[in-house]
């Protein structure tokens, strides 16, 4: 029988939110038993505690975003993948603000902190569900599919599909939650240019940097439009450069980096179910919208039992 766990004690990160700019101090607290993960922000005089549940998810277009109107909680996906990944089962996570710190667009600074406190066996049973019967589930606005294996542990087959581009085709694996560490939570978001120079000229990236996310580029960029993006990241135009694709003053970790944060971001929204999940996931062009829709798809298949 599996037990839960918590963390030693508390601790706190603090960093700009990718999609606003502010500056936000999470704090990741111990929890009792039976507690789950949850969140809240302390900013607000009405202070709600939002459990981390896919049916409790709101905006999915840039990011998981928990809750709805003044009490939402953005891009909760990295966290909540090192807190899976680590295998944490109760936590209480307090914000000062209402979007999680982009960091350096991966898990490894969670990572890191969780590694540092330590973990804490409970005594309480591991709330966990074993699925013994395959799976199929679509999402046809993306062309997202998700096929489960009966298996006794937890494991991912992940491809994307990016046709005409930088990208392509990529897959990744993880076999069981030991490798998460080192072949998973390092691995950061990526985005291609031309997506992302649209928002930029709104002044909605206003966290984002050269530091923590791979930027991909489709085409080749006139010294004109390398001169714009200096600008905008208030970078000398010396810096940029386009190395296979990429578009970065550092090199992906993986040749198949993107595909393994993909990876990353479906263990942090996979865990919105409320549980952990004992099963082989084959998913294919996953993204925080289908994610959600497929966690939601199991709760109620499994008959999962949320206190929503």
């Amino acid at each position: 029988m599996e037990l839960q766990n918590t963390i030693q004690k508390e601790f706190r990160l603090t960093g700009p939110g990718l999609h606003t700019g502010r500056t936000v101090t999470v704090t990741v607290r111990p929890a009792p038993e039976n507690f789950g993960i949850a969140f809240r922000r302390t900013d607000r005089t009405n202070i709600i505690t939002q459990p981390a549940f896919a049916g409790r998810v709101g905006e999915t277009s840039r990011g998981t975003t928990l809750g709805s109107g003044r009490q939402t909680i953005a891009t909760i996906e990295h966290l909540m993948s090192a807190l899976h990944g680590m295998g944490i089962d109760n936590a209480l996570v307090e914000l000062d603000g209402g979007e999680v710190p982009i960091l350096d667009g991966s898990a490894r600074p969670w990572l890191l902190q969780l590694i540092r406190v330590g973990i804490r066996q409970q005594q309480a049973p591991r709330k966990s569900v074993t699925i013994t019967e395959p799976l199929h589930f679509e999402y046809a606005p993306t062309g997202s599919v998700f096929d489960v294996e009966p298996n006794d542990h937890f494991a991912v087959h992940c491809v994307i599909d990016f046709p005409n581009s930088v990208i392509g085709r990529q897959e990744a694996d993880i076999n069981d939650l030991s490798e998460y560490a080192a072949s998973i939570a390092p691995c950061r978001t990526f985005v291609f240019l031309h997506e992302i120079e649209p928002l930029l000229h709104l002044n909605l990236i206003k966290g984002g940097s050269l530091d923590n996310a791979l930027v991909f580029v489709n085409k080749e960029l006139s010294p004109r439009h390398l001169k714009r993006l200096a600008k905008t990241f208030n970078k000398d135009v010396s810096h940029f450069k386009v190395h296979d694709g990429v578009l970065n003053t550092t090199d992906p970790y993986f040749t198949n980096e993107p595909a393994r944060h993909k990876l990353l971001d479906f263990v942090g929204d996979i865990r919105l179910v409320g549980c952990t999940l004992n099963a082989k996931f084959n998913i294919y062009k996953p993204g925080h919208k289908a994610n959600n829709a497929f966690a939601r798809y199991l709760v109620s298949e499994l008959g999962i039992k949320n206190e929503e």
